[in-house]
């Protein structure tokens, strides 16, 4: 049970339910127990239980499944600075997971309006557009969506095991920046069931355009992250007056 200080008893519980997570005693994916079944294990109100609840589910401490129960959110297995340029590869390699890819599609097709003033090149003919799913120890984790000038990638193959950025740097185009657009995005119909989420598990798409060191767009992406998965941070700094 809760034993009182001088804190109100809703952040009380808050740390009572964190620190048991921390040792175990409600493991990650876990179900919680109901609410009347908590509230008197720790000896308090529904009221207060669902306040305490309430603010780890902001946390991302938790997560609430509605008609089903509360859960012990699953916490993500990749964090990054979103002003880190990797590619999916990497970041999956760096937390010491294999990647792999399934691919869906890949496709060519004749540049349109929006392709010639993405890639700033009036005489654009072909795009290549490529879908594939981005798997770490074969868990599906990123749908990727790739649009990028086909005669970059007209000898790209779906069996290639090396990244798109390995691919381009290795024919003598190397990306060195991105101009990126996060959006959070619900349930997704198609996405979601293709990356195993439950209906509840957000994403994150960022949009993507990559470009070499002579500022050349060379690559447009949409990339749909597992929010339950990855986890994106960025630095900010104060300019001085």
């Amino acid at each position: 049970m809760i034993k009182t200080d001088q804190r109100p008893l809703y952040l009380q519980v808050i740390d009572r339910i964190k620190n048991d997570i921390e040792n175990n005693v409600f493991k990650e994916g876990e179900k919680l127990p109901s609410e009347y079944e908590l509230s008197k294990q720790l000896g308090i109100s529904r009221a207060t239980l669902r306040e305490a609840l309430r603010l780890l589910e902001e946390e991302s401490i938790v997560i609430r499944r509605h008609g089903v129960g509360t859960f012990v959110h699953t916490k993500p297995l990749f964090s990054a600075g979103i002003e880190e340029l990797s590619s999916v590869t990497d970041m999956i390699t760096q937390a010491n997971m294999v990647p792999g890819t399934i691919f869906l599609s890949k496709s060519v097709r004749e540049a349109n309006e929006d392709d010639v003033r993405r890639f700033e090149r009036d005489d654009l003919d072909k795009i290549m557009e490529m879908e594939r799913v981005r798997t770490a120890d074969s868990v599906p984790l990123v749908y990727c969506l790739d649009r990028i000038p086909n005669e970059l990638a007209e000898n790209y193959s779906i069996h290639e095991t090396k990244s798109l950025f390995q691919y381009l740097e290795d024919i003598g185009h190397t990306i060195t920046h991105a101009v990126t657009y996060i959006e959070p995005i619900g349930y997704h119909e198609m996405i979601s069931e293709i990356l195993e989420c439950e209906p509840e598990t957000s994403l994150l798409l960022l949009k993507q355009t990559h470009y070499d060191q002579t500022e050349c767009p060379l690559l447009y992406s949409l990339n749909y992250f597992r929010a339950d998965k990855f986890k994106f941070h960025v630095v900010r700094r104060r300019l001085k007056a």
